[in-house]
């Protein structure tokens, strides 16, 4: 991936978690309170490493080299939990740094397996 590429997706990561931390902020003192652990936080974990896994096949697929495809996929995996937070906002009234966390901790860890891998 060349410069330009490494920038665009940075700019998307740094969007999403701003996006996050001023709905977040905006929470107030109203919203129902959210445990770091349970079975939440697992789907949580799991489906991230799944998104990225997935993400990570198609850009491969579609012939983008893995220093390309790796931190695309990261990148669409953290917008997409992002985006869940803000619908959950919405909808329910708590944006999760929990869930948010967990969504990292699943991503780190498919980019990590994705990153040895052979092909």
């Amino acid at each position: 991936m060349g410069a330009r590429g490494r920038r665009i997706v940075k700019f998307l990561i740094v969007l999403s978690l701003h996006a996050g931390a001023l709905h977040s902020s905006s929470a107030g003192s109203t919203t129902p309170h959210d445990s770091w652990l349970g079975a939440d936080k697992v789907k949580h974990f799991f489906l991230s490493a799944f998104i990225e896994s997935v993400a990570y096949g198609g850009l491969r697929l579609a012939h983008a080299d893995r220093a390309t495809a790796l931190p695309v996929a990261a990148g669409l995996t953290m917008t997409l939990g992002v985006a869940k937070e803000v619908r959950d906002r919405s909808t329910e009234g708590l944006f999760s740094l929990g869930d948010l966390t967990w969504d990292a901790a699943g991503t780190g860890a498919a980019a990590v397996m994705l990153y040895h891998t052979s092909r």
